[in-house]
């Protein structure tokens, strides 16, 4: 069966200390897992995906404008992956797949599932951030979308350590991922 990771939100703003809407050191810790996993899937030649949020600056007509402050704002810092990511990406960035995304899931308004049929993949492994939101919500579709989903417990985070959990326990009750612990 063939496999894509899907490395969603891992970014500056999500996750830096400082970043504009972060989910902190729970997001920070999850950096050598992402990294070892997004070099794997690189040296099996099997597909890797950085799903990144984009927003522009006082968007009125955007949902999030309301929810959250802004973040991942196009032409800035806080859309860069985070940590040692950035500089996989750059030595990568031919072999991984960068996709814009404006919503919560990766699918929605995207080219993803095109993108991923093309190439005969079957099987998503999800990590990033955050878990209860982008994460749940990809998975979501993948599972409409009739996807097997597998997500990695040591590659999701999110600011919300209840949201977490109970996303986790969907994942796996609902949706019928595959949890690696």
């Amino acid at each position: 069966m063939k496999k894509a990771l899907l490395v969603i939100d891992y970014t500056v703003d999500f996750v830096a200390k400082d970043g504009a809407l972060t989910c902190g050191e729970p997001g920070i810790v999850l950096e050598g897992y992402i990294e070892q996993l997004t070099k794997e899937f690189i040296d099996r030649t099997e597909a890797v995906v950085f799903a990144v949020d984009v927003h522009d600056k006082n968007d009125p007509y955007h949902p999030e404008s309301v929810l959250f402050p802004p973040h991942n704002l196009r032409d800035t810092a806080g859309r860069e992956p985070f940590g040692a990511l950035k500089q996989l990406y750059h030595d990568h960035h031919e072999q991984i797949y960068w996709m814009d995304k404006t919503r919560y899931s990766a699918f929605c308004g995207t080219d993803l599932e095109i993108w991923l049929r093309a190439r005969g993949i079957e099987e998503l492994h999800l990590v990033g951030v955050c878990t209860d939101i982008c994460i749940l919500h990809t998975a979501i579709d993948a599972y409409n979308k009739g996807f097997s989903t597998v997500v990695h417990e040591q590659g999701v985070a999110s600011f919300d350590a209840a949201g977490h959990e109970w996303a986790l326990r969907h994942f796996e009750n609902t949706l019928g991922a595959v949890i690696v612990r």
